[in-house]
Formats: structure tokens, C-alpha cells, sequence
């Protein structure tokens, strides 16, 4: 059988709860982040940001927190088919804190959870014998039938060709040796646990794990003998992680010093979250195994990922892509604090952007003033026709991808309930109507703290009316208000775009948007999107995604406006921006539901025929891309 996935991981699959507050107890957390968990779920997201093919075996509940774990995985690129939904059980809780550089206080949530009711009836042959290696972690072989479960996936393992690896990953409480107020231990003698392990190290081609968890393996905390105990049941390759000195491999019989095996260069950093490290160093150290690396850039890799890890919040939301892992190495360590570089945090950031929004055909209806103009409107009416325009974009894209909706809060709170969900991309604009210098719409607080009640796939559209000759003042009030709310969008882990229409303030040439993005950029803000306005000639488009692309390659790309235009007025301008690849698409309101808006607002149609007339002008839109981006390929070509 041909082997379709690189590494299939064995175990935890949970939520994890992390205390937003840094250097205070559990006890005075006032909020949390909420992020997928457990050893194995974490290696899967991780091995897959490095361009592995990964896949998880466990349980989840058949609830909220079991679906949002198999959302993100899918969402990582993590196979979910062997994560079985238990409709008997919940799914696992752990509740997390940062004390302090030394302390990380947690609180595991797991009496009869799912993922440790897995069985040997959830390991399927034929998905085992698709996997290049097999990765279990320590928690399931504390459990009778978990453990069965994985005996019978390493024996499969071992019968197709398959490298087997452990992650000691010991915690002592998860074994029945320690309480559950001490979910932060690592690390209790246990001569029980010591022979459980002991008795399955034969089945491993490689094993990992901390001085500590070798010291439970090995039944010895002299690490040197520890290990030599473990090469006397295994003959797989051990790799000890030694904390800020790295970690040291063995193929062979153990030295007499820890500095006798094969390392891979440290990476001096300053540490702020352990949590989560070992998965990051385990991510990185499948990928330079399976890629048949030796052991010095393998332990590289994984030495790198896990200081990623212990320099950010959270678990998996803190490992690298690969096209960041090799950012890192070539540029090198500027600031020891990583999560406070800028510049790294913004590859990041982007090398792991989830969706696949290489089109974009977005129906705006986030209008306020325009709508409040017309005749018969009113804030209630207005609400309720938002909800037709979302009936007619979901008529359109029929739930299949590429489609989206602009939509506000204040006039449209209901449309964007109910569009949450859906599979449609949503922006959300802040400026009020109009303002200039910028201002934003007043649910946004002061301090911009509104935004932390968005859900985390909306994306902050904000449109500032600006040019390259406004005065000093003008552009001081716009900067610091677009620099704070592109700040306040990346704290609250929300996408930004920036709409900018130099042609509403003064006279524009091919050069003008240019210089408004080069402004932008020089500022510190690196939006997800641009949305631009319908330029003229191609000269204009050219500056336009080059002033993008040189301080930004890894945008997601432009979306182009409509300015009320009419159709065949559109389709010329779509015609002239499909030839740039940056261009993904528009964002056009007016041309699809102003006739509808104005009919409706006055009682001369109904819901059903304001619906049908917006879809079909909605659709033919659509179809007018998609034929313009197709001719400037073929065109290309």
C-alpha cells in the first residue's frame, strides 16, 4: 500500500484553557484563550505547519469542544478520519497558566474523557499501513485499553513497514501517581510506571523525552544510567532533551557524559511559556527524521521549533511554518524575546493564515449611510433587507467556496449572526460613514476593546479616505488611528483590510495609491488585504501591487471595489485587474443592491423579488470575474 501520510500521532486530543493575565495565579485569571491540545494533537498541527502529511488517532466529544477540535485540525491540515466523536463522553479540559519564568500552572479536566476510551476497535489497518511512522505518547499506555489500542497500532506498524517513535511525555497525575493539584509536576518516582514502559520500549525505533522522563523509563534519576537501562529493553535511537542545553541523541551504546551523543545547534532565547515546548521540539524532530536528515540538523530543527514554543502563548498557535523555520535560520536570533520581533512575528503570522481565499467574489452590503438616505429606510428596515442581501450571497455561492459578504455590526447585527458559520468569508467595517480625518464606529471603545467580542474569522475592514498631499495633521490623526486599530486586530488575532480611495479626495495619478501603501507600510501596518478601488490603466495596477509586494510578499492579496459602477463599466475594470495574480477578486455593493434597496425600502417589491434580483445581479458579477481572471491566464499563457 502506498504511504499517504507521513506521521500518524496516537493519544490526547483536548481544549486547552490559557490564562490570558501573565505572572498571576490560576486562582486570578479573568480570561482565557482557547486552544487545541494534547501532546498528540499538538505534534500533528505541528509536523503539519512544517509541510508534513499528519494525521491524529483519538476520541473527542460529540459537542462543541469535540467539533472545534476537528474544525481546527482540518483547518491545520491535520487527516481527522481516525478521530472518533464518543456521543458517551466529553471531550478533555486542561486549564493553563504563566506564572512566572519558572512556574506554568495547569489543571487537566480528564475523568472518563474520550480520548481515553480509545480502543483496539479505533485502529484501522488500512489507515496505519497509509503511514510512514506511528507516534503514541506516554498518557496511553497508563490505561489498560488504551494501551491495547496502541500495542495493536504498533504491531500494525512494525507489519507495514512503518518507523515507530515515542514521546515519554510522563505526567505524573495522568498515571494516578500525583493529585490533581499537581498537574504542573513532571516528574515522580514510580517503579509501576517504570515497568509499563519498560515493557514496551522494544516496539520504538526512536524515543524521546526530557532527563526527567528518561528517568522514569530508565527506573534511575541518574540520567546516564537511566538511559542505559532503556538501551538495555530498546535498541532505538534516544534523544534527551536537556533543557537550555539542548538535546543530545544516541544511536548506540550510552557514553559515559551526555555531551557523548550527537547534538544540533541551541538557539539562546529568552523563555516566557515551557507548555507545549516538547510538542514544538517533537514537530521538528519528525520532520528532520523522516526527511532522512542527519542528527545535527534534525536536533536543529527540533531544537528551533521548541524555542519557538517556550517564546510565545499558547501550544500550537506558537509553532512555525516551514517557510518560517527557514526565515529564522537565515536571518538569525535579533531580539531573544521572539514573540516581540516584529518582523518574525509578521512571517509568522502570515505562513499560517487558515482558508483558501485565492478567489474572492464578495458581496458588500456594509453601507450605513447610503441606506439611511433612501427614502422609506429606517434602522429596522435596513437590518431586515441586510438579511435578504445575505439570503441572496448564500443563494449565490450555494456553499461552495470563494464567496464572501461585507456586513457592519451596528445596522446589521442580525445578517452577520446568522452568516457566522456558514462558510462565507466575512469582513466587518469600523470607520463611520464618511469621517475624515478617520473615525470609528463607537462599539469599538476608546481603546478599541470591542474588538475582543468579534469572533476570530472576521476580518476588521476599515476604509480611510486619504492621499499623498494631505496636510501634516491630516495624516497624523489617520496614521495613529489605523496603526492603533491594526494593532488591536493582530492582539485580538483578527485578519485586517485596509480600503484606501485616493480618487475621493483630490486628483490621482498612476502613481498615487502607490504612495499611499508605501505610507501605510512604513508605519508598521502589514494588512491582510488591500481593497482598492477600480484604477484605469495598467500602469496604476503595476506600482500599485509592486508598492505591496516589496514590503509584503505573503499578503493575501487585493480585492477590487465597485464605486457604484455599472455592470459593463465593471466588467472593463475587472478585465484590466484580473491580468495582476495579486488581485483576488472584488467587493461590489451598490451595483448588486441599490435598484433592489430603493424598491424595496419603498414597498414596491417584495422580500422574495429584492432577493432574486440581488442574486442574479450578484451571480453575473461573478461569472464576469471568473471570465476575466480565466482570459488573463489564458492571456499569460
Amino acid at each position: 500500500m502506498s504511504k499517504t501520510l507521513d506521521v500518524i500521532t496516537i493519544g490526547r486530543a483536548g481544549v486547552d484553557f490559557y490564562g490570558a493575565q501573565i505572572g498571576g495565579r490560576l486562582e486570578d485569571m479573568g480570561s482565557f484563550e482557547k486552544y487545541i491540545g494534547g501532546s498528540p494533537t499538538n505534534i500533528a498541527c505541528g509536523t503539519a505547519r512544517l509541510g508534513m502529511k499528519s494525521a491524529l488517532i483519538s476520541r473527542v466529544g460529540d459537542e462543541h469542544m469535540g467539533r472545534f477540535i476537528l474544525e481546527q485540525l482540518a483547518r491545520e491540515g491535520v487527516e481527522t478520519k481516525g478521530v472518533a466523536t464518543d456521543p458517551e463522553r466529553l471531550t478533555a479540559l486542561v486549564i493553563l497558566g504563566i506564572r512566572d519564568q519558572e512556574q506554568f500552572p495547569l489543571i487537566f479536566y480528564r475523568e472518563n474523557c474520550a480520548d481515553m476510551a480509545l480502543c483496539e476497535d479505533d485502529i484501522d489497518e488500512a489507515f496505519i499501513a497509509s503511514a510512514r511512522a506511528v507516534v503514541p505518547t506516554g498518557t496511553h499506555l497508563s490505561h489498560e485499553n488504551t494501551r491495547a489500542a496502541v500495542l495493536k497500532a504498533l504491531e500494525l506498524a512494525k507489519k507495514h513497514g512503518a518507523q515507530t517513535a515515542l514521546d515519554i511525555d510522563y505526567r505524573p497525575n495522568l498515571w494516578g501517581v500525583l493529585g490533581h493539584g499537581d498537574g504542573e509536576s513532571r516528574f515522580a518516582e514510580s517503579a509501576e510506571v517504570t515497568a509499563q514502559l519498560q515493557s514496551t520500549l522494544h516496539l520504538f525505533d526512536l524515543i524521546v523525552g526530557t532527563e526527567e522522563e528518561f528517568h522514569i523509563a530508565g527506573g534511575s534519576t541518574d540520567t546516564l544510567e537511566a538511559l542505559r537501562n532503556v538501551r538495555k529493553v530498546s535498541d532505538a535511537t534516544l534523544v534527551c532533551k536537556r533543557g537550555p542545553m539542548g538535546a543530545t541523541a544516541f544511536e548506540g551504546a550510552i557514553p559515559d557524559s551526555l555531551d557523548g551523543g550527537q547534538t544540533g545547534p541551541g538557539f539562546p532565547i529568552e523563555v516566557f511559556n515551557v507548555l507545549g515546548a516538547g510538542d514544538g521540539f517533537m514537530s521538528g524532530l519528525l520532520k528532520g527524521w523522516l526527511d532522512g536528515e542527519d542528527w545535527p540538523t534534525t536536533l536543529k530543527y527540533a531544537n528551533a521549533c521548541g524555542a519557538f514554543a517556550v517564546s510565545r502563548h499558547g501550544c500550537t498557535p506558537a509553532y512555525p511554518s516551514w517557510e518560517e523555520l527557514q526565515y529564522f535560520f537565515e536571518r538569525g536570533i535579533k531580539r531573544k524575546d521572539l514573540r516581540n520581533d516584529a518582523a518574525l512575528e509578521q512571517v509568522h503570522w502570515a505562513t499560517n493564515r487558515k482558508g483558501d481565499w485565492s478567489t474572492m467574489r464578495v458581496f458588500a452590503f456594509d453601507h450605513r449611510s447610503q441606506m439611511e438616505e433612501m427614502t422609506g429606510a429606517t434602522p429596522e428596515k435596513i437590518g431586515a433587507f441586510k438579511q435578504l442581501c445575505l439570503r441572496a450571497a448564500h443563494e449565490v455561492a450555494d456553499g461552495k467556496g470563494g464567496y464572501g459578504i461585507l456586513c457592519d455590526g451596528r445596522l446589521g447585527r442580525d445578517a452577520l449572526y446568522e452568516a457566522e458559520g456558514t462558510g462565507l468569508w466575512i469582513g466587518r467595517p469600523v470607520e463611520w460613514p464618511g469621517s475624515r480625518p478617520l473615525m470609528l464606529e463607537p462599539d469599538l471603545g476608546p481603546d478599541y476593546g470591542g474588538l475582543t467580542e468579534w469572533p476570530r474569522d472576521q476580518v476588521v475592514k476599515c476604509l480611510c479616505f486619504c492621499h499623498p498631499d494631505d496636510d501634516a495633521e491630516t495624516w497624523a490623526a489617520q496614521e495613529e488611528t489605523v496603526l492603533r486599530l491594526f494593532t488591536a486586530a493582530r492582539r485580538n488575532g483578527l485578519e485586517f483590510l485596509l480600503e484606501v480611495i485616493p480618487s475621493k479626495v483630490a486628483p490621482v495619478t498612476d502613481e498615487t495609491t502607490a504612495q499611499v501603501i508605501r505610507r501605510f507600510y512604513a508605519l508598521g501596518v502589514c494588512p491582510d488585504w488591500w481593497k482598492l478601488e477600480p484604477f484605469k490603466t495598467e500602469a496604476a495596477w503595476a506600482q500599485a501591487v509592486a508598492a505591496i509586494e516589496e514590503n509584503d510578499p505573503r499578503t493575501r492579496g487585493i480585492v477590487v471595489l465597485g464605486l457604484d459602477a455599472p455592470e459593463q463599466e465593471l466588467a472593463e475594470s475587472f478585465a484590466l485587474a484580473a491580468r495582476q495574480q495579486l488581485v483576488k477578486g472584488f467587493a461590489v455593493g451598490r451595483t448588486i443592491f441599490g435598484d433592489a434597496a430603493r424598491a424595496w425600502m419603498g414597498g414596491a417589491v417584495s422580500d422574495g423579488e429584492a432577493i432574486e434580483q440581488m442574486a442574479a445581479r450578484y451571480a453575473k458579477l461573478c461569472e464576469v470575474w471568473d471570465a476575466a481572471r480565466a482570459g488573463a491566464r489564458l492571456n499569460a499563457a
